[in-house]
């Protein structure tokens, strides 16, 4: 019997994070993946340097792809640094990828990746999330609505 997959991810250091994710899309589901990374991508990606504001994912020839994410070269690596923007395999289980590639097809939605962290055991880690785009007004009502929380709140801190 397989295990139960946890609630939240085991993060014991985030490299990356897309917040630009949450508000440009309805997030349904989310996955963690492994990366296929060379060596001087693992220290780049442990001195802290990566982006993926501009990245996305893609299912390709029944593989999952990190289009986009920009790991800089690492400082110290000799003529065998790697490419900043190459495109990283993701590391899925068959039956994920079929999901996967079953709601991109059929749902219409899109594969963001959320943030790139390290894990307990040292693994680097993708958090990939099933998107649906937002519209103008879907984003206006998440700004108003963070608005309203943050005055609740303080309303609520002076009034006690």
């Amino acid at each position: 019997m397989a295990r139960p997959k946890p609630e939240t991810f085991d993060k014991l250091k985030t490299v990356a994070e897309n917040r630009r994710a949450r508000f440009d899309y309805h997030i349904e589901d989310k996955f963690e993946a492994g990366l296929a990374l060379q060596g001087t991508e693992v220290k780049a990606l442990r001195a802290g340097q990566a982006t993926i504001a501009e990245s996305y994912a893609e299912v390709r020839d029944g593989e999952v792809w990190l289009i986009n994410a920009n790991i800089p070269e690492y400082s110290h690596g000799n003529r065998l640094n790697h490419e900043p923007k190459r495109p990283r395999k993701l590391l899925l289980n068959s039956r994920e990828i079929n999901k996967l590639f079953g709601a991109v097809e059929r749902k219409g939605m899109t594969l963001v990746p959320l943030s790139i962290y390290f894990n307990r055991t040292g693994r680097a880690k993708v958090e990939l999330a099933l998107g649906k785009g937002k519209q103008a007004h879907d984003k206006r009502a998440s700004v108003k609505e963070r608005d309203w929380k943050r005055d609740k709140a303080r309303l609520m801190r002076e009034r006690s």
